[in-house]
């Protein structure tokens, strides 16, 4: 896949294998979200209640997708202990919604490396405080002069032995993209 994205706004993400997907694409434009299917010649605007549901049959989420929700801004955050991932010693954080933030987790716990400010380990709980996905973060490397996590696990708790795996084999930074690229009409022919 390839994907592009300008602030917390605006993202769009073009499906390039397998063939069978190839050209599908995904478009998240201040909140709302449309999906490309360029076999049916037909673009869809989904529906919020949609955000849970799993994001092409992997174990990431819609909402994974996007990022509709925002944690910087949706999400109070506590400082509840330290842990060490990798060998890196990390903050570990609770992250509580908000009242009325529009989110699909009852609960985030974040580990983020003190050295770097990395995110290493998110683990996502539903509103009744049940353990729902676990996401890892490894393979940090300099990317466009930035330290990242080039490999991503997302891990269902109910199927620990499955994973969706999503690895980055480049990626650039402050690209000077308009507003107007992330649009229903582009999302059909961005390539």
């Amino acid at each position: 896949m390839k994907s592009w994205s300008l602030g917390d706004s605006y993202s769009l993400v073009l499906i390039t294998a397998p063939a069978r997907d190839k050209g599908s694409a995904f478009l998240n434009r201040e909140k709302e979200l449309w999906n490309w299917q360029p076999r049916i010649d037909r673009v869809v605007k989904m529906p919020p209640s949609m955000m849970m549901q799993s994001w092409m049959g992997s174990d990431f989420t819609n909402d994974d997708l996007v990022k509709q929700s925002s944690i910087v801004k949706d999400y109070t955050h506590k400082l509840v202990g330290d842990s060490t991932i990798e060998g890196r010693d990390c903050y570990k954080l609770s992250l509580i919604p908000k009242p009325n933030a529009p989110v699909v987790w009852g609960k985030i716990v974040a580990f983020i490396s003190k050295k770097d400010f990395i995110q290493l380990k998110m683990s996502f709980y539903d509103e009744e405080g049940f353990l729902v996905n676990t996401m890892n973060m490894s393979n940090i490397k300099n990317m466009s002069g930035r330290l990242f996590p080039t490999k991503l696990e997302m891990i269902p708790a109910d199927n620990p032995k499955q994973k969706t795996i999503i690895i980055y084999n480049s990626i650039e930074f402050d690209k000077d993209i308009p507003s107007s690229f992330f649009s229903v009409q582009n999302m059909k022919k961005v390539r």
